[in-house]
């Protein structure tokens, strides 16, 4: 089935995942949709993303017609997946959590450090999520205020510089926070990145956290998942692989030189495949 698997997130961040689906799933086609305008969900109401989800989900449904809805944002996964289960029962559906029980299997201390937005840290799923493994590790669990945009703000240019600056800032502050990183005991040698935006800056944790220290993302979890789910419904694209000017499209309700940007940096794609979101969606 050639119709296109839908991706969202508020910003940025999800082009990680859309980064793991595309590899995985080279013969489908994606409309990915970055709802910039309303960044970031994290530092937003609970009742904001949820209907912000939900406006999404419909738009991508009736204009796009999408197969499978990957909602490739921690913030609003924890949010309104369940009422996008309800709403759409017939629509294969993933979302993303804090990999909290695959870093159980690689932490060697029982010590692991959680980052994601307030959002996430405070929602009813995730505090679902942390007690059906607690016992099992001692997790440090750390709300990032202001680093998912500042990520946004990287990819702008005018703002690259100062963002960069705050990014550095902010993640030396909140690993501060959080303990002793490193293999030693007692020591936190596992970090879960609770929002797609943290994939884009490994390398500057990794900076700060030593070699020793291993980083958990969603992504290409994920993207198993939607295959499974795809497979499952008989919905996969059998035909040959497009090329990535016609399998791909990227729509922002924000800064489009900042899509453009980021999809360039992080994902390789010419500013060509970015166009900005109807009107409707950028109120």
């Amino acid at each position: 089935m050639n119709t296109p698997i839908g991706v969202f997130d508020s910003g940025i961040g999800g082009l990680s995942v859309l980064r793991a689906l595309q590899k995985a799933l080279p013969h489908e086609r994606f409309v990915y949709l970055a709802d910039n305008a309303h960044a970031p969900y994290g530092e937003k109401s609970e009742a904001f993303v949820r209907e912000r989800t939900e406006t999404i989900a419909a738009h991508l449904l009736a204009q796009h017609h999408i197969k499978a809805l990957v909602v490739a944002c921690n913030t609003a996964t924890a949010a309104a997946i369940h009422e996008l289960r309800a709403q759409h029962p017939q629509l294969p559906l993933v979302g993303v959590e804090p990999a909290l029980k695959p870093a159980l299997a690689l932490s060697r201390t029982g010590h692991i450090g959680v980052i994601a937005t307030r959002g996430t840290v405070a929602s009813d799923k995730f505090a679902r999520l942390l007690a059906s493994v607690q016992g099992e590790a001692h997790f440090v669990v750390q709300a990032c205020n202001g680093l998912a945009l500042a990520i946004e703000q990287s990819t702008l240019p005018d703002q690259a510089m100062a963002a960069q600056a705050q990014i550095s800032h902010l993640l030396r502050s909140y690993t501060e926070a959080m303990g002793r990183f490193g293999t030693g005991p007692g020591d936190i040698d596992t970090m879960v990145l609770g929002c797609t935006h943290y994939v884009f800056v490994e390398d500057d944790l990794r900076q700060l956290l030593g070699p020793g220290v291993q980083l958990l993302s969603t992504g290409e979890a994920v993207a198993r998942q939607t295959q499974r789910l795809l497979a499952a419904a008989g919905l996969l694209n059998t035909q040959d692989a497009n090329s990535s000017a016609r399998s791909m499209r990227l729509m922002t309700t924000g800064d489009l030189q900042g899509l453009q940007a980021a999809a360039m940096r992080w994902l390789g794609l010419p500013p060509e495949l970015c166009e900005a979101a109807p009107a409707k969606l950028q109120t």
